[in-house]
C-alpha cells in the first residue's frame, strides 16, 4: 500500500500562486476569513509528512519567523512542527526548523520511495516545479486547489501549471469557506495524446 500524496496549494482565479509589484494584496489576497483560518488549522491536524523543494522550503525559512507569534496563523505552526522532507542537491541545514531532513536526488525517485515506505500521508504546499513533475509522474494523488476570489492579471506570477502537462481532473470535494473561498480537492489523471 502507498502513502496518499496531496499537492496543497493557494491561486487567484486566473492560475496564480503569488502576486509580485506593484500590488501589495497581503497575505492570502487579504480574503482570509476565521473559517478558511480554521480549516487550515484541521487540515494539518493528525500524522502526516510534508515535502518542499528548495526554493519554497527556503521561503518558508525565511518568512516564518518574521512573523511574531501573533502574526503567524497557527496553521503554520501545526505544519512546520510535522516531519518535513526538502528535496535539494543546493540546501544544507541546520534550519530553524524542528525535524526537517533534506534528501538529494531525483525528485520523482524520492517520492516514489517515500510513497512506498511512508505509514502516514504525504502533503506538499506549494513547490510548484516540484510538484509538476511529480505529476507527470503519476506520484500526486490529489490536489487540493484553495482558489481565492481575486484576478491577479497584472500582478500574478507563478502560474501554478504553467509548463506542465495535460491532466483529466476528477472532482473528490469541494467546499466554500467564508462565503468566498472555493476549495476543490481533485484526483488528476495525466492525458497523453497520441501523435501522427
Amino acid at each position: 500500500m502507498t502513502a496518499t500524496y496531496t499537492f496543497d496549494i493557494f491561486t487567484s482565479v486566473d492560475g496564480n500562486s503569488s502576486y509580485g509589484p506593484p500590488g501589495d494584496w497581503g497575505g492570502y489576497w487579504g480574503k482570509q476569513g476565521p473559517e478558511f483560518l480554521d480549516h487550515r488549522y484541521a487540515a494539518y491536524d493528525g500524522e502526516q509528512r510534508m515535502v518542499f523543494g528548495a526554493t519554497t522550503f527556503g521561503l518558508f525559512v525565511q518568512m516564518v519567523p518574521a512573523f511574531s507569534d501573533d502574526e503567524r496563523d497557527p496553521w503554520l505552526d501545526r505544519m512546520i512542527a510535522l516531519p518535513t522532507t526538502v528535496i535539494s542537491s543546493t540546501l544544507t541545514g541546520p534550519f530553524d526548523w524542528p525535524d526537517a531532513t533534506v534528501v538529494s536526488g531525483d525528485a520523482v525517485d524520492v517520492v516514489r520511495r517515500m510513497k512506498e515506505e511512508s505509514d502516514v500521508p504525504i502533503r506538499s504546499h506549494g513547490s510548484l516545479s516540484l510538484n509538476r513533475a511529480l505529476m507527470a509522474a503519476g506520484l500526486v494523488d490529489r490536489i487540493q486547489l484553495t482558489v481565492f476570489p481575486v484576478v491577479a492579471g497584472q500582478t500574478g506570477d507563478e502560474p501554478v501549471f504553467a509548463g506542465g502537462g495535460d491532466f483529466d481532473l476528477d472532482l473528490l470535494e469541494t467546499r466554500t469557506l467564508d462565503g468566498r473561498i472555493q476549495e476543490l480537492v481533485y484526483r488528476p489523471t495525466l492525458r497523453t495524446w497520441a501523435t501522427g
